[in-house]
């Protein structure tokens, strides 16, 4: 019975194997698939010169073994006569030379071939990285809101990463080595039989022992690294953006504490896995010194010379396949603890077309916006936030959204904005419905400037035209924008103007300024129509009253220009033309 349940075991095993296979070649692209049969090429084409390196020696070894019969030899012997050597000493220092070039050669055409592996792995990486950066961002809104920033931030910068160094890089080792190991082993079986299984025997038991006590440990090691790393990548990041709320409410203590938490399984993990990493050499030289006992003991019993160039050429080729069992156990140890950025990376949809429309085409707005029994319903709630609401907003008009918190203000303004999509019903621009295949050319039409306003680590003239590079950017179009949102003055006060950097999240200014190039940034984009979202909910009375007066001063300029403000505070809404309660 035993044998059949040791055979379900192996199958089980292969299966499993299979299917990690097949996903890991699901996830690579169309595009790299191809390639991949080039590096493969490349790996065979290696692992024969290793090969052919092993026995470029051989004749080094049978000069030292047996100098004075080099002419008996039939290779040796014929080469000895037809480059009309007269003596052994030049003939073995020429031998000498010949193999040094030959393996200087082969090291260079084998750093050559690498080359095409490791840009294959590279590119393969920028390519991950990319694709899945642009699908976290094409998931919309409401994924990045119920995901964790920082969680997402490190799949796609170092999860990437690990998944090509420590998966698909050591299955290219792996099978680079396996490849060696059979040419060694048939090379070895062809001169002797009986030496190439004892080879075989002891390393397979080895490579065996330390893959059976390994195996499930790895997995649990490489998922709790992760799961740590992860969590403490999260404590971090929220520490320095929550740097205020977290000093004064003396909380830092407890980050400190979850952070420590963290290190230390990533240090416990760590150290096992570096254990781990040690015992491929102790398995495999403790064979090795096994295989070479026993082949001393039969040529100390025989003194035969065959048998001592027998040694002589285990030797050679232990000294090549100890390594090379070494990489395979130590790749196969990197894949195992790496398994886990498998399920990661297979988020990736299977299409390889995940670019974004970068076009700038915009829609021409000219009557009104329509909403027309719109609902929407979060992806984890059990009842509608707004629920067959209808209404219009003509072009030019300045209109208020109030209601209580929870009526779903901000989410119908996410609506309009094309960021979030109607569970059902519709939004009607001049008649044409707002679906995904207008979102791009709406979204470059308006301007939008929430309660906290996004800023980038950059310049006020990079945070304005947001989105272009700095030597395409009007300036002078800045520079309007910038007055109409009454920013001069204080622009004019800094050492470098408009070229000042303003910090992480704009930490060198106030809540007023970022408010202003919010607006600054929708005046610069000329936009047709400006949605603010709370803009100044969190501003004290008298910085509310200069951004509101600097708002009704642009609707007072520019009377096509639609205003849409969300607010709970009537302070805000005195421009404005009616007010839509939800």
């Amino acid at each position: 019975m035993w044998l059949f349940r040791l055979f379900f075991l192996y199958l089980r095993n292969v299966s499993r194997r299979r299917v990690t296979m097949r996903r890991i070649w699901s996830i690579i692209p169309r595009k790299f698939r191809r390639r991949s049969i080039a590096v493969s090429l490349t790996i065979v084409i290696r692992a024969l010169l290793n090969a052919v390196g092993i026995a470029a020696l051989l004749p080094i070894l049978y000069i030292i073994l047996d100098a004075e019969s080099v002419r008996s030899n039939p290779l040796l012997g014929k080469i000895y006569s037809v480059l009309g050597f007269t003596s052994e000493h030049n003939f073995a220092i020429a031998v000498a030379v010949s193999v040094v070039l030959f393996i200087v050669a082969k090291c260079l055409l084998n750093l050559l071939l690498y080359r095409v592996e490791r840009d294959y792995i590279f590119a393969l990486y920028r390519h991950l990285s990319r694709n899945l950066y642009i699908d976290y961002f094409n998931r919309g809104l409401q994924f990045i809101k119920q995901s964790n920033s920082a969680v997402l931030s490190r799949n796609v910068n170092i999860v990437c990463y690990t998944f090509v160094t420590g998966v698909l890089r050591p299955i290219a080792t792996i099978a680079g080595e396996a490849v060696l190991f059979a040419l060694l082993f048939t090379a070895m079986a062809l001169y002797n039989l009986t030496t190439a299984l004892l080879a075989a025997a002891i390393f397979a038991v080895a490579a065996w022992l330390y893959f059976r006590i390994m195996r499930r440990r790895l997995d649990l090691y490489g998922k709790r690294e992760n799961e740590a790393q992860r969590r403490k990548y999260r404590d971090v990041t929220e520490s320095y953006r929550g740097f205020a709320e977290i000093e004064i409410n003396n909380a830092f203590a407890s980050r400190l504490a979850s952070f420590d938490e963290q290190m230390a399984t990533i240090i416990s993990v760590g150290r096992k896995n570096a254990t781990a990493a040690t015992l491929p050499h102790i398995f495999t030289e403790v064979g090795l010194a096994l295989a070479m006992a026993l082949l001393v003991v039969l040529c100390a019993e025989s003194g035969s010379s065959d048998l001592k160039m027998l040694f002589g050429i285990f030797a050679i080729s232990a000294l090549r396949l100890l390594p090379s069992i070494r990489a395979i156990m130590a790749s196969w140890t990197a894949l195992r603890y790496n398994r886990y950025t498998i399920d990661i990376i297979g988020e990736l949809p299977e299409s390889d077309h995940t670019e974004r429309d970068s076009s700038t085409e915009r829609i021409n707005f000219q009557r009104e916006i329509e909403v027309r029994n719109l609902s929407f319903r979060f992806d984890d709630a059990e009842s509608d936030t707004l629920h067959n609401l209808s209404l219009t907003i003509n072009r030019g008009e300045k209109v208020a959204i109030t209601g209580r918190s929870g009526a779903g203000k901000t989410t119908l303004l996410n609506l309009l904005l094309g960021l979030y999509t109607p569970s059902s019903g519709e939004i009607l621009i001049d008649g044409r419905r707002l679906d995904a295949s207008a979102h791009r050319r709406w979204q470059n039409s308006i301007g939008y400037v929430s309660q906290s306003i996004f800023l980038t680590d950059s310049t006020l003239l990079e945070n304005i035209a947001l989105g272009q590079r700095s030597e395409h950017i009007d300036r002078e179009r800045v520079m309007r924008a910038v007055e109409a949102a009454s920013l001069g003055e204080f622009i004019a006060q800094l050492p470098n103007g408009l070229d000042t950097r303003i910090g992480e999240c704009g930490a060198l200014l106030s809540g007023g300024q970022r408010q202003r190039i919010g607006i600054a940034r929708a005046i610069y984009k000329e936009a047709d129509i400006l949605f603010f979202d709370e803009a100044t909910s969190s501003l004290d009375n008298l910085t509310e009253r200069d951004i509101n007066s600097a708002i009704e001063h642009l609707s007072k300029q520019n009377s096509q220009l639609t205003i849409v403000v969300v607010s709970h505070r009537d302070s805000s809404l005195g421009y404005c033309d009616r007010t839509i309660t939800l």
